[in-house]
């Protein structure tokens, strides 16, 4: 069976809870409206439609603007003490390795808005002065940062913070490139690996590309991990930089708290990024059918706005700042490289790896993001697929 590929589609930026909804394709589940939190739903800002050769970043804001001096986040964004049960971390580990974040422009409220993050939710400071935190630009430096973006700040913030919460012993490098171009993010890449990181994550993307292979370098470094969003948009085309060889492809669920033997429920979501490359070969380490390139993604996490994490930060976005409750594969992204310095086996970590260590995880069953005939390309099934991969975190074993 041969399935068309779904090419990329946007998601408007303005809409009411209900509308935004529909157009990126989500369900909206019964009680999703928090009247304390905002009623839309929007992707941050850097998450528009961009000009070719320009990522975008995949955070999605479910609600937010809950005031600066609050100290506490809202009640419906999951904190790390939830993630964390909900995913069996061992979160006493993890010491000595750095977890780097890479994105485009420059937050400068960085480091403040993780201290009050992790100040709130009882997480051991992380800061330039106990050398737990670090903040360069593209070249290493920490100064000449580019310039202020609210929507990258968001995301930076959102990465920041999901690190954290999986491995608060981490070492966080953050590395601002000039510009979402990819070649500037690349370069921060390479610098985040330069610069000492065993595992970066990559929270953007674009539609896979002819000529992408240029970039694949950026991406494949001897002694780290590279993981990256699968995308928000459900089932389209792959994206890049997710489909490059050897990157752990990161999709997305929504989890939820229930009365079973784990005490969540885990499904796709429904925006979670899947798709079977046009340009990438096949790994040796993959052996669904119905694709014959490469298929993403490789594992999952939370990433269902709806169900998001609690996320910290004061460069005003929309005319708000504070808390805000944001999800996509985003967060997924960021948390599941936390998960992998948790682990500790980042510098030798491959996705064949992953593959042959599946059953260490939660296989993710039920839910789509999008139409294939109900094929495992956009629908959860047992065993791997596209939207969730081989699933998510179950402790550390998997990884």
């Amino acid at each position: 069976m041969k399935l068309p590929l779904m090419r990329g589609r946007s998601v408007g930026v303005v809409a009411t809870l209900a509308s935004a909804a529909m157009v990126a394709g989500w369900a909206v589940p019964a009680g999703a409206v928090d009247t304390a939190a905002s009623t839309s739903v929007r992707p941050a800002s850097c998450a528009s439609t961009v000009a070719p050769g320009y990522a975008r970043c995949m955070a999605v804001v479910a609600g937010g603007g809950v005031p600066v001096g609050v100290p506490k986040p809202p009640s419906r964004g999951l904190g790390p003490s939830d993630l964390d049960n909900a995913y069996a971390l061992p979160t006493s580990r993890g010491a000595g390795q750095t977890v780097g974040i890479v994105d485009a422009q420059d937050d400068p409220h960085a480091e403040s808005d993780l201290a009050f993050y992790r100040k709130a939710y009882g997480l051991p400071a992380c800061t330039t002065a106990n050398g737990c935190f670090s903040k360069v630009n593209q070249r290493g430096q920490q100064r000449n940062y580019p310039a202020v973006d609210s929507g990258w700040a968001l995301e930076i913030s959102l990465d920041l913070d999901m690190v954290s919460a999986a491995c608060p012993k981490c070492h966080i490098l953050l590395v601002e490139g000039d510009s979402p171009l990819v070649s500037d993010l690349g370069a921060s890449v390479t610098e985040a690996v330069k610069l000492g990181a065993s595992v970066v994550s990559n929270s953007y993307g674009l539609d896979e590309f002819n000529g992408m292979r240029a970039y694949f370098k950026y991406y494949q470094h001897s002694g780290a991990t590279i993981v990256a969003s699968s995308g928000d948009f459900g089932f389209t085309a792959a994206q890049f930089p997710a489909v490059t060889p050897g990157v752990v492809a990161v999709g997305g669920t929504s989890l939820r708290r229930a009365d079973n033997a784990r005490g969540w429920t885990e499904h796709a979501w429904s925006g979670a990024g899947s798709g079977c490359s046009a340009y990438v070969p096949k790994p040796a380490y993959q052996t669904d059918n119905h694709c014959h390139m490469r298929t993403i993604a490789d594992v999952s996490g939370d990433a269902d706005p709806y169900t998001g994490p609690a996320v910290r930060d004061t460069v005003p976005y929309f005319g708000q700042s504070g808390w805000f409750v944001v999800g996509g594969t985003s967060a997924s992204s960021p948390f599941i490289a936390g998960v992998i310095g948790l682990a500790g086996n980042a510098r030798s970590l491959t996705p064949s790896y992953l593959y042959r260590h599946a059953s260490a995880l939660n296989d993710v069953v039920g839910g789509s993001n999008g139409f294939c005939g109900g094929d495992y390309l956009c629908t959860a099934k047992k065993g791997y697929d596209g939207p969730t991969g081989l699933g998510s975190p179950n402790g550390t074993g998997g990884f």
